[in-house]
C-alpha cells in the first residue's frame, strides 16, 4: 500500500529543520511554533524513546507531572466522594461531585476528562473498569487520582497536571501546551516533563535510559532534540 504523501504546508514546515540534526530544546520549540500551520491552536507534543522493556513490570515507567505553565486546556474534573470529601472537592473547583455519578457513567455519561475518587469509593468505581479502562479514565493511586486529599488532586489537575505512561514500544508521549504559548512557557513545561521522566527511571533499566526525544505540533513534523543533557 502506498504511503500517503504529506501536504504542501507540512512539507514547507519540514523544510525549516535540518533532517537528522538534534536541536537544543529552545531551538526545537521555536521551530515547532514558527512551523505550525493548522487553523486551530495545535497542541505541542513530546515523544521520548526510553531504554526500558515495558513487558517487565519492574520497567514500566508511569507517573504524573504538574506543568508549571498549564496545558492550555480546560479540564473537566469528576470526583466520586461523599460527605466532607465531596464538599472539599466542590470547594477546590471540581466540575462534578458525588457518588451518584457511578450510575450515570453506567448509563453512558462520559462528559469529563479526569476522574478522582476517594479510596472508600473504589469498590463502586471498580465496577466501571470496562468503560473507564480502555479510555484511560480509571483512577489510579500511582497517578494520584485515588486519594483522600481530593482538594489537592483537583487543584493540581486544574493547574495542568498530566499523566504519562510508557507504551508497548518503550515510548512516552505527552502534551506540554499549545503553539500559542510563549516560548518560555513551553520551555518550562518541557523541562518539568523531562526532569520527572528522569526521576521516574526504574532501577531495573539498564544502559541508556533517555534514547531519543522529539517535539512536534499536532499537524507538524517531528523535530529531534539533543538528549545528551538527560543522560
Amino acid at each position: 500500500m502506498a504511503t500517503q504523501a504529506h501536504g504542501k504546508k507540512y512539507r514547507k514546515s519540514a523544510e525549516s529543520r535540518v533532517e537528522g540534526q538534534a536541536y537544543q530544546s529552545k531551538q526545537a520549540l521555536e521551530l515547532v511554533k514558527s512551523g505550525a500551520f493548522a487553523k486551530f491552536d495545535e497542541t505541542v507534543e513530546v515523544a521520548v524513546r526510553l531504554g526500558v522493556d515495558p513487558r517487565h513490570a519492574d520497567q514500566v515507567v508511569r507517573g504524573t507531572v504538574v506543568l508549571p505553565a498549564g496545558t492550555g486546556k480546560s479540564v473537566r474534573v469528576l470526583v466520586i466522594a461523599v460527605g466532607d470529601k465531596a464538599r472539599e472537592a466542590e470547594s477546590a473547583g471540581a466540575d462534578f461531585v458525588g457518588a451518584e455519578f457511578v450510575q450515570k457513567i453506567k448509563d453512558g455519561w462520559l462528559d469529563f476528562d479526569v476522574l478522582i475518587a476517594t479510596p472508600d469509593q473504589m469498590g463502586q468505581v471498580g465496577q466501571l473498569g470496562r468503560v473507564l479502562g480502555p479510555r484511560g479514565l480509571m483512577p489510579n493511586p500511582k497517578a494520584g487520582t485515588v486519594t483522600f486529599d481530593v482538594a489537592r488532586a483537583v487543584r493540581e489537575t486544574k493547574a495542568g497536571k498530566i499523566e504519562f505512561r510508557v507504551d508497548k514500544g518503550g515510548n512516552v508521549h505527552a502534551p506540554i501546551g499549545k503553539v500559542s504559548f510563549p516560548l518560555e512557557s513551553l520551555e518550562t513545561n518541557f523541562g518539568a516533563l523531562m526532569d520527572q521522566l528522569v526521576r521516574s527511571k526504574p532501577t531495573a533499566a539498564k544502559g541508556v535510559y533517555i534514547r531519543n526525544v522529539a517535539v512536534s505540533s499536532t499537524m507538524g513534523p517531528g523535530i529531534t532534540i539533543d538528549a545528551t543533557p538527560y543522560r
